[in-house]
């Protein structure tokens, strides 16, 4: 049994780093099929198939990343032709098989690029990264976990960290910086349109800018509680918006 030749592109981030925004503009272009009204949370992929764990059952959001098995790659004991090929016909009922490309959203797909590549060696990963700071105090904001803000920090850097360490095994990844493109979403996305070799199409979604400031506010505020080890363990692993693009 052969793998499954499909183009599929992949994005994945942290809950709260913009994937849901990303997903719906790729599905909203002709050349692009993507999940939508599945009645799954979020038109996620993770819920649309029973071949490997969803996030709740590895924690859930905040704190699936430290949770082992988690993190998959082609040694995973479900890297085989037979449960590629399961994946492919449970997500497959819900694209648009006449469309060249298919879209697939899942937060922890950020830490399973490897496995998906093996499954699908034609994918594309599109992962998009946004400050640790603001996806923790939006987690809490909506109630989705309600760990100290620190836990959450370094939950978002574990996952983002087992990505870098992966990405030198990938063919084919784009790296976007939520803060980038809402500072301008048409040349991030022109850029994206590009690199997928698609045409470019106006974007329909509402970008909204300066979100990040009132949760950086909130940091600076909440600075005074946190502990001098706390401090340190986050100051020497600063968010870095150079140091990866795309391939």
């Amino acid at each position: 049994m052969q793998r499954i030749d499909k183009k599929i592109v992949f994005i994945g981030g942290v809950h709260r780093s913009g994937t849901t925004l990303l997903h719906s503009i790729l599905r909203s272009h002709p050349m692009i099929s993507g999940f939508e009204s599945t009645g799954a949370s979020h038109d996620e992929g993770q819920h649309l198939q029973t071949v490997y764990p969803i996030d709740q059952e590895l924690g859930g959001v905040g704190n699936f990343g430290f949770y082992t098995g988690s993190a998959m790659d082609e040694s995973h004991s479900l890297a085989n032709p037979i449960d590629a090929e399961r994946l492919w016909q449970q997500w497959g009922i819900h694209w648009d098989s006449s469309r060249p490309l298919f879209v697939e959203k899942s937060p922890a797909n950020l830490i399973r690029t490897r496995y998906l590549q093996y499954c699908f060696p034609n994918s594309r990963f599109l992962i998009i990264l946004r400050h640790p700071i603001a996806t923790s105090y939006a987690l809490r904001q909506r109630g989705w976990n309600t760990k100290p803000v620190p836990w959450l920090i370094e939950h978002a850097l574990v996952c983002y960290e087992r990505f870098l360490r992966d990405r030198s095994h990938l063919r084919h990844y784009y790296v976007l910086h939520y803060e980038d493109l809402i500072d301008n979403p048409k040349l991030h996305l022109n850029r994206i349109f590009s690199w997928l070799d698609v045409s470019s199409i106006d974007l329909r979604q509402s970008v909204h800018t300066g979100i990040n400031k009132r949760y950086f506010d909130n940091w600076k505020r909440d600075m005074s509680g946190l502990s001098i080890g706390t401090e340190r363990l986050l100051a020497h692993r600063t968010f870095n918006r150079t140091h990866i693009q795309r391939r």
